[in-house]
């Protein structure tokens, strides 16, 4: 019996082990790098955008400027979180999807 409950004690702790492995994801493998060598969106950067119609190019377009990791269109009734993530380029748009504001976070 306590031979069957080692064993059953090492594959948990194993299983454990290996489900708390870190393996890079795509985003990681190759960041998005500003002039300063890390990833910080600048909202700045992609301020041209203010006035245009919103598109996936873009809004690609701006994030790299921005040198952001994530970029995403924000309309005025979507929900958002209150998370603040400094690597996020938010493209705020009015009801016709024109871009209205250019924030980070």
């Amino acid at each position: 019996m306590p031979w069957k409950l080692a064993s059953l004690g090492t594959l948990l702790a194993a299983t454990l082990l290996v489900g708390c492995s870190n393996t890079p994801t795509e985003s990681a493998k190759d960041p998005v790098a500003t002039d300063t060598g890390h990833s910080r969106c600048e909202a700045k950067a992609a301020e041209f955008t203010i006035g245009k119609k919103a598109s996936p190019e873009l809004l690609e377009q701006a994030r790299a400027r921005a040198g952001a990791q994530n970029a995403r269109f924000l309309e005025p009734n979507d929900m958002v979180t209150l998370e603040y993530r400094s690597d996020r380029l938010n493209l705020n748009t009015d009801n016709n999807l024109v871009i209205t504001r250019v924030n980070c976070g």
